[in-house]
């Protein structure tokens, strides 16, 4: 049976001497791991399409489980973004964090929206790094199921509390969290709309906020740890992006 997607690569893994495996994220099928044969022979046709973060349209062949690339041809691959190894390494995290909440069959078309409109954000419009990351990781967040709440101090109905729990996903003011457990990390007014545009604006609209530089950097400090908090792990990616930054 053949198969026809529009796909983004979102990691190679060497198979044997000639073949990789391809982990992609399409709009209607979720994570797919497919093969491509040859792909790590020289003159392979499949390299440009088949390449980490290359947006392409695949035509898979399925024999006993297993999807296998029968033919693939490039739709975009962020060429700005592979000239730069701080973006590149940036545009590999995301991909990284896709894949985590991603799932096999199971379609998640905004996901994909929102890693490509990310790395065209960082390659063709040439974005902050700093606001495409904090803007890509909470709205990861939200598509994962930790919509945090940011209306107000859960525990006294504040709109404009000071702190953020990172564990319980809510705001709170620092009279209202003394003596409870939990990991905080201070927020102010300016993050706080940020976060609260970013959660809840239409995907096409994503990257209409802004922010001084001191507030950008407290934000993208803050969405990261709320996302390694949530899905409880760290990410290799986002360690080689930042001992790029230093």
């Amino acid at each position: 049976m053949y198969l026809t997607i529009q796909a983004i690569v979102l990691r190679v893994t060497d198979y044997n001497d000639r073949d990789a495996l391809l982990t992609v994220l399409t709009r209607n099928h979720g994570k797919l791991t497919i093969k491509a044969r040859g792909l790590r022979r020289k003159n392979s046709p499949l390299i440009a399409p088949c390449q980490l973060l290359a947006f392409g349209e695949f035509t898979l062949f399925e024999y006993r489980g297993m999807y296998t690339v029968n033919e693939a041809h490039s739709i975009e691959l962020f060429q700005h973004l592979r000239r730069d190894l701080t973006k590149l390494s940036l545009g590999t995290y995301f991909a990284q964090v896709a894949e985590v909440i991603s799932q096999e069959d199971l379609p998640n078309p905004e996901l994909q929206a929102l890693l490509l409109n990310s790395l065209y954000a960082l390659s063709a419009l040439d974005l902050p790094e700093s606001k495409v990351k904090a803007a890509f990781e909470l709205r990861s967040a939200c598509l994962a199921g930790y919509t945090p709440d940011l209306f107000s101090c859960h525990a006294c109905g504040n709109e404009s509390p000071d702190r953020f729990d990172l564990s319980a996903g809510q705001l709170e003011c620092a009279k209202c969290g003394r003596g409870s457990g939990g990991i905080r990390m201070p927020i102010n007014p300016g993050v706080l709309e940020a976060m609260r545009y970013i959660s809840m604006c239409e995907p096409k609209k994503l990257f209409g906020f802004t922010l001084g530089q001191e507030n950008m950097q407290a934000l993208s400090t803050l969405t990261e740890a709320y996302l390694a908090t949530q899905l409880e792990r760290g990410f290799s990616t986002l360690d080689f992006y930042k001992s790029l930054l230093i």
